[in-house]
């Protein structure tokens, strides 16, 4: 473990577990469709590698990156989008991947973008669902773990884009903050 660890939340294990049940689960709903699979920057880039090893159907992948901009460490809720796509999604199936869907701020602005380019479906799945700080009325289609409001890093969650490469999810001692 990590010196600047307090505690892990989700070991490897429970990531590799977590990520074959929502790829049996994907692979079930998609049978024999076309899937555009895309990831949201940065946070995902670890789940979204497993899960997409993982995924037998039809699909590709992609990318976009948002940013919500104002002082401060929390969200204001105004969303931009940093990288687009490149995919046509015209009329195909989109999963979009996140790590942890907080107040839903960022992935109701992404969801509705996504859908205004004309696609057939749009769902979601992410690997952490923290509702209790939800301020948009949002939900994921595919969920690996309901976490309670505390501040996680690791297996691409990050403090100050530090802790990222952590292979579990934990919690930072109090002095990591400093």
């Amino acid at each position: 473990m990590h010196k600047d660890v307090e505690r892990v939340i989700y070991s490897q294990q429970q990531l590799s577990e977590v990520c074959d049940r929502l790829a049996l689960e994907i692979n079930n709903d998609y049978k024999g469709k076309k899937v555009v699979v895309i990831g949201i920057l940065k946070g995902c880039i670890m789940f979204y590698s497993d899960l997409f090893r993982r995924l037998d159907i039809d699909c590709t992948m992609d990318f976009m990156a948002a940013a919500s901009y104002g002082g401060g460490t929390q969200s204001s809720g105004n969303v931009r989008i940093t990288k687009d796509i490149t995919a046509d999604i015209s009329g195909r199936d989109v999963i979009i991947v996140e790590d942890i869907l907080d107040t839903g701020n960022t992935l109701s602005y992404i969801k509705e973008y996504l859908e205004s380019r004309s696609p057939s479906s749009v769902r979601i799945c992410t690997l952490l669902d923290k509702p209790s700080r939800r301020k948009k009325d949002i939900k994921a289609d595919y969920k690996g773990f309901i976490i309670d409001d505390i501040f996680i890093v690791g297996y691409g969650l990050d403090y100050d884009e530090k802790y990222r490469n952590l292979p579990y999810i934990g919690v930072l001692r109090s002095e990591a903050y400093r």
